[in-house]
């Protein structure tokens, strides 16, 4: 299993930016598929962007156009530039590493969107 730790909530008005990052604890990071969820009160987990070992990527249709994930794997360490955020987009974010039917999850970062 893999340790993560994520950096980069905050409080941010609409059409702001924010980075979020987490960074994994084991070398073998590169070999993980990472992805980003998002959870709010009353509300199951869902996912709001993946990519794997060899760089391909997915997105929730809600956050294309706007949101990028990107990883380092110098760096074991996995990014979500979020761009013109909206209210909606509030929401505790949690990092996960997958391999096969192994999962690891972060413990979550808060992104609060307001005016």
């Amino acid at each position: 299993q893999v340790q993560l730790v994520e950096s980069g909530g905050g409080l941010v008005q609409p059409g702001g930016s924010l980075r979020l990052s987490c960074v994994a604890s084991r070398s073998i990071f590169k070999i993980y598929t990472m992805n980003w969820y998002r959870q709010t009160p009353g509300n199951q987990r869902e996912l709001v962007a993946g990519i794997t070992a060899g760089g391909s990527t997915n997105y929730a249709d809600s956050v294309k156009g706007r949101f990028t994930i990107s990883r380092d794997n110098a760096k074991n360490t996995v990014y979500l530039q979020m761009n013109s955020l909206k209210p909606e987009d509030t929401a505790v974010y949690y990092c996960n590493a997958q391999i096969g039917s192994i999962q690891s999850w972060g413990q979550g970062t808060q992104v609060t969107v307001s005016a």
